[in-house]
């Protein structure tokens, strides 16, 4: 048979389609490729986008749990001395001011002098007291001349009203005139007596036994009467016996008792020491410091001491006079509305604030009464932010130190 002939262009055509569905393939192959590769990429953006956050998240909370250092409070045992700061102060001590107004003549002692009750310790010069009082005595002179003839004439008209020579109401009115006078001389006297008596505050006496501690005047400076217009013009203390004033935390309040007795050292006097005895309490705690103020006094008739001055006061604590109380150092505290606190760690690395309660005060280092145990681990200088629940971290030891238990 014969072979049907093929067109050229029917082969060519053929060849074209053929190349053209293998291109299409191709394609089609390179597209789904792509496809799958932006899947790969948009899926490994993601997932890493993730992965950083979940990084950050860490790292952020990582860096906002504060890192604190602990200390274990120390027992303390076998206390045998409560010792607390004091202020001495003399048992008697005046400001004298002037009562009248003038300049001072002259001043006749001086800082450390001792003077006797009464003693004149300057004296001040007041001419315009002195004349408003040589007026009143004029004046008193002249109403007790006008009471004399006053009192004359009622006396002569109520004659006259005897006999019925006068009316009752001209009788009545010299015996008010005479009244009147009489009370116009009272009046005189009065003011008369009054200005003697700021004449007699023109010389400026001691009130006390006692030393002067302050001169606060000199020649010729005007002085004005009352204590509200300047410094006080001399200061005397008797200071045979002092008066000792400390503040006892209310810890130890109970044992401020009377028979109770303290030893005094102080700092300008050291190797000596001198004996307070209780005197009495305010019998009130205050309500800020939480203290109770003693009162001791102090045999001082050698005048050795000096009022004004600091002592360290002992007190002997009777046999079980406290509990256990633990010793912290001072950096610890937190200052809130109820009272003082202490941050601790709980088991869980959580902060626990405790309310405690404080004994003596050792500079560096304070006693915590209540509140508090043996194996509490307190924050050593804690941020005023910290509260209860917050997660925190504890510092390792410093090498080479063992931290306390």
């Amino acid at each position: 048979m014969d072979q049907p002939v093929r067109s050229p262009e029917t082969d060519t055509q053929r060849a074209a389609a053929h190349s053209g569905a293998k291109t299409a393939r191709m394609l089609a192959r390179g597209g789904a490729v792509a496809a799958a590769l932006a899947v790969i990429v948009v899926v490994w953006s993601a997932v890493s986008a993730y992965s950083a956050s979940a990084r950050l998240k860490e790292v952020t909370e990582a860096q906002s749990i504060v890192t604190v250092a602990t200390v274990n409070p120390q027992p303390l045992t076998g206390l045998s001395d409560l010792i607390l700061p004091g202020n001495l102060q003399a048992n008697y001590e005046a400001p004298i001011y002037a009562r009248t107004s003038g300049y001072l003549k002259r001043w006749l002692v001086d800082i450390g002098t001792p003077v006797k009750a009464g003693q004149l310790l300057g004296e001040i010069e007041s001419p315009e007291v002195d004349s408003q009082l040589r007026q009143a005595q004029a004046d008193l002179v002249t109403a007790q001349a006008n009471q004399k003839i006053a009192s004359v004439t009622a006396e002569r008209w109520r004659n006259l009203r005897a006999s019925d020579s006068v009316s009752k109401q001209e009788a009545d009115e010299k015996i008010s005139v005479a009244a009147s006078n009489d009370a116009q001389v009272q009046a005189a006297r009065a003011n008369m007596q009054r200005l003697q008596q700021l004449t007699g505050f023109q010389k400026i006496t001691a009130p006390f036994d006692g030393v002067v501690t302050a001169r606060n005047t000199d020649i010729g400076q005007l002085i004005a009467a009352g204590n509200n217009t300047g410094p006080e013009l001399f200061r005397v203390a008797d200071m045979r016996r002092l008066r000792l004033y400390v503040r006892v935390p209310q810890t130890y309040a109970a044992m401020m008792k009377p028979g109770l007795t303290a030893e005094l050292v102080f700092p300008d006097r050291p190797g000596k020491a001198y004996t307070a005895k209780f005197d009495s309490t305010s019998s009130a705690i205050d309500q800020t410091t939480r203290t109770l103020l003693a009162q001791l006094s102090v045999d001082n008739s050698n005048n050795e001491l000096l009022p004004g001055a600091y002592a360290e006061v002992h007190f002997k604590l009777p046999e079980g006079a406290t509990s256990e109380s633990y010793k912290v150092p001072a950096n610890v505290l937190l200052f809130r509305g109820d009272g003082m606190h202490v941050a601790t760690v709980g088991d869980k690395g959580q902060v626990v604030l405790k309310q405690v309660t404080i004994g003596r005060d050792y500079g560096s280092d304070i006693e915590i009464t209540q509140g508090l145990a043996a194996d509490d681990k307190v924050i050593l200088s804690p941020p005023d932010s910290l509260t209860d629940g917050v997660n925190v971290h504890v510092a390792p030891p410093p090498p080479g130190k063992v931290a306390k238990s």
